[in-house]
Parts: C-alpha cells; sequence; structure tokens
C-alpha cells in the first residue's frame, strides 16, 4: 500500500511539473476565483475590447525554457545559518558574496539575546544587527531573520519576562524599519529555546485557552507594528494565528485578503521539522483541520522552514506533494543532512532546487505589428509558473522600451508577480510606442532596491535575461 500511494504521489508531482496547470492539491479548500488568472491589462486601456483601436496584426514570439540553474531573489535554499551573540562578529560580506557564489540568494540569520534578558539591548549589539544588514545587501542577499534568546535546552531561561521581550521588540523597530529591503522574511522567534515558541518560561510552554494565547499575541502585535508593512512574519504552526485570531477554515486568506496589509494578511508560516514524522513533531496539532489551513492560506504567503529527521513522510514523492500542496518558498540547505542526501540519492534534489518559490518560464508573446510612434502598442505574454509558489514580497513589474539611441522609457504592465500562482498566466497590456524601432523587455525588480539586478527575477528562459540591467528581453521592432 505505502508503495502504491508513493507512486501516485510521483505520478502527481510529475503532472504537476510537465503541464505546468497549477491544480490546487485535494483536501484543500477550494481558492476563491482569482482575478490575476484571466488575462490582465494596462489599467487604462485594454487593447482587446477598445473600439477605438484598430484589429492588430499579431507577430509571434517563441522562447525556450533554460535548463541551467537559476539564481533568482527571495527563493531557494538558504545558506549561512548564522547565530550571532554579543561576542560573536556580524555578518561579513566575503561570506554573504560566497552564498552567491553557490547559487544561494538567501541567509539565515539568528540573533541571540541572552546577554539582555534583564534589560535592554546594547547600542553596540544593534550596531552589529546594523553591520549585518549592510553586508548583506552590498552582497546581493536577504536574510530569513530571527531573533531569540537560548539556542539549547540546557540553557536557562530560556526567554525573559514578556515586558523585556516588548522592550527589545520596540528596540528593534528603527533597525527593522531601515532593512526592509534585505529582509526576505521574519520568523516570530523570541519565545522560548531557538525562538521556536516551545520551550518557554514565560509564554506558558502549552497554551490552551484564550488568555494563555495572550502573551504571544501582544508580542506578535508588536513585531506587526515593528516590522514594515510590506513584510510578513512567519508562526511556527498554524495553531497559532488560528488560536490567537480565533481562525476557523472558513477564514483562510483569499485573492481578495492577500496582501491587503492587515495583520492576518501578513501572518505567514514556518515549519522546522517538514517531514519528519505524521505530524511534523508537533507542527500539526488537530491533523485535518491544520493541515488544511496552510495548505489553503500558504497560497498567500511564505512558507519555509528546515527538514529535522529522515522517516516515512519525507521520500521524494511525498516531499514534492507537501511542497506544492503547502507551496514552499524557501528551505535549509544545511539541515537535516540525512533528509538531503536521501533527496539526493532518490534523485528530486534538482527539481526540488529548481522549484522552491518560483519559477517564471516565458511560454511566447505576441505584438501588435503594425504599431506606429505615438501609437498604442499592444501586447501579450503567456508564461508559466513551475515553481510551488508565487513571488510574495512586493515587485514592480514593467515594460522597459529602449529605443536605438539607448534612451529607456518605463510603462506598468498592470500584473502584479504576487497573483503568478503555480500555473499559467495570460497578461496583456498596451503602452504608446516611443519610437517606430527598440528593444521591449520584461523588468521584474525590487521596488526597494531598483537598479540593482541582483534583486531583479530572472526568467527561466535562454538568452533572455540580461545580467547587467536586470530585464528580460521580449523582442525587437525594427
Amino acid at each position: 500500500m505505502k508503495r502504491a500511494r508513493s507512486f501516485l504521489l510521483m505520478l502527481v508531482s510529475a503532472f504537476l511539473w510537465i503541464s505546468c496547470q497549477g491544480n490546487e492539491p485535494e483536501g484543500v479548500p477550494a481558492p476563491d476565483p482569482d482575478p490575476t488568472t484571466d488575462p490582465t491589462t494596462d489599467p487604462t486601456t485594454d487593447p482587446t475590447t477598445d473600439p477605438t483601436l484598430p484589429e492588430a496584426d499579431w507577430a509571434n514570439v517563441s522562447f525556450t525554457e533554460s535548463t541551467g540553474r537559476l539564481v533568482n531573489p527571495e527563493r531557494g535554499f538558504y545558506g549561512g545559518a548564522v547565530d550571532i551573540f554579543k561576542a560573536s562578529s556580524p555578518v561579513s560580506v566575503s561570506s554573504a558574496k560566497a552564498l552567491r557564489t553557490q547559487g544561494i540568494t538567501l541567509m539565515y540569520i539568528g540573533f541571540y539575546l541572552k546577554d539582555f534578558m534583564n534589560g535592554d539591548i546594547s547600542q553596540a549589539y544593534l550596531d552589529m544587527i546594523q553591520k549585518s544588514m549592510d553586508a548583506l545587501r552590498e552582497a546581493g542577499i536577504k536574510c530569513v531573520l530571527r531573533f531569540a534568546y537560548q539556542n539549547s535546552e540546557g540553557s536557562k531561561p530560556w526567554d525573559p519576562k514578556v515586558e523585556i521581550a516588548l522592550r527589545h521588540v520596540e528596540q528593534l523597530k528603527p533597525v527593522l524599519q531601515k532593512n526592509e529591503d534585505v529582509i526576505f522574511i521574519l520568523q516570530a522567534g523570541f519565545v522560548g529555546v531557538w525562538g521556536e515558541w516551545y520551550y518557554t518560561a514565560n509564554f506558558i510552554m502549552e497554551p490552551e485557552s484564550d488568555a494563555d494565547y495572550e502573551p504571544r499575541r501582544r508580542l506578535t502585535a508588536a513585531l506587526l507594528d515593528a516590522l514594515p508593512a510590506s513584510r510578513q512574519i512567519a508562526l511556527r504552526t498554524p495553531q497559532f494565528k488560528m488560536r490567537m485570531y480565533n481562525l476557523s477554515l472558513k477564514d483562510t486568506l483569499t485573492a481578495a485578503t492577500a496582501h491587503d496589509g492587515s495583520p492576518l494578511s501578513r501572518l505567514a508560516g514556518h515549519n522546522d521539522c517538514f517531514g519528519a514524522s505524521v505530524n511534523d513533531y508537533g507542527t500539526f496539532d488537530n491533523e485535518s483541520n491544520d493541515r488544511r489551513f496552510w495548505k489553503a492560506d500558504s497560497r498567500y504567503f511564505i512558507m519555509g522552514g528546515e527538514t529535522c529527521g529522515v522517516s516515512d513522510y519525507c521520500t521524494c514523492p511525498v516531499s514534492l506533494k507537501d511542497m506544492e500542496d503547502y507551496h514552499w518558498t524557501y528551505l535549509n540547505s544545511g539541515y537535516n543532512g540525512d533528509v538531503l542526501k536521501r533527496w539526493e540519492k532518490n534523485g528530486c534534489m534538482d527539481e526540488i532546487t529548481d522549484r522552491l518559490g518560483y519559477r517564471l518560464v516565458l511560454q511566447d508573446a505576441a505584438y501588435d505589428r503594425n504599431a506606429k510612434a505615438g501609437e498604442p502598442l499592444r501586447i501579450r505574454i503567456n508564461l508559466c509558473n513551475k515553481g510551488f509558489a508565487a513571488p510574495m514580497n512586493p515587485r514592480n513589474a514593467e515594460i522597459v522600451f529602449v529605443d536605438g539611441s539607448g534612451s529607456q522609457t518605463r510603462f506598468p504592465l498592470g500584473s502584479d508577480p504576487r497573483s503568478w500562482h503555480p500555473g499559467t498566466h495570460s497578461i496583456e497590456s498596451s503602452f504608446t510606442l516611443p519610437a517606430s524601432k527598440g528593444t521591449v523587455y520584461l523588468a521584474l525588480e525590487d521596488p526597494l532596491l531598483p537598479g540593482k539586478p541582483a534583486y531583479s527575477i530572472a526568467l527561466a528562459n535562454t538568452g533572455v535575461f540580461d545580467s547587467k540591467t536586470g530585464w528580460n528581453k521580449l523582442f525587437e521592432l525594427n
């Protein structure tokens, strides 16, 4: 029976990978209709329905999917996994740059505040945090960020009094606000050993009543206030979000509520025992409801974490299916070694590496060959996201037109990349053509780091991405 189930899961995974239809897994509440899966148009002019525009004479452009490894921001395996204490050194530019040479764009940093459990964080330590952020920025890296107090069950106290933790969040707010651009996601932390919200002296180890959850909710509210509104906070289990905010299965995020800036839209998840047991070592308390909640909710938030032990639940077919179901974006490249070796041995590591987060593939494009300078140029782009998830942090999507003299003109594409979930997307837009000849690019830049190619998305096609500009070439007008 186990072999049959594994074979079936492998077939399902292969079908989704090849067909790129983006089907939702069984047992998940069907997501609400997402308007972005329909053709998306320029917000001011719909090129397919505007009666003042003549019928287009479409010129078609084809693309070839690349087979090489892409180095893209805000996705994939993270490296570094550095813990920084009072006596530590800050992250260095060289160590961060070394990750990029390995094809890694995320670094995990755990800042440990054990020396400040009875008072304020020192200015020297705050300066060390800032130096680490500066190093990431120079290296073209972002961080998976966590704050905690102890990194061993044997070291007590595990965490400080609630008011001290809240004071520390208040102190950290300026640092978090200043470094919004290089923070990929903040894991909630602060509570318990490793900041994993379990072994705790001051937040109730196994909360049951609503009152038991109140200290955690206060901390979460403080973190939501301290962290810029564009960034998400990952909670360790679905129960924490459900119990702190009294949510049920009908309260998961939807296309209408995703990325709207509300507290619920900014609360993500991290599973640090992925595939370790039937309930991932307590990650899922109520198996049916918890899993269904995260499968639906994670379509609209960042999901990641690490593995922590070999079991029947981390075989290749099961892991691939789970990463699809829970829309995984990032994963620890260094732990658990035995699980990672299993994936290598059984042949799915390359697929996991390619599909963590987004993998955007241009299928074809078309444009109106009769458009003249000063007139609307209508374009149509078909792309497929073969990854496990959509890009999740805010990202610009622009058409860049470069004429023969090198002059650049930018136009909004009119589609939000955060809505490009796994599956196919047809995007239609138009812009006023500045000149009769030139090159048309699709730029997917980080709005907080414009003009920095290391933080721009490369499409998974050969001969398309320009590493000097960070743009993707669509076609030329001659």
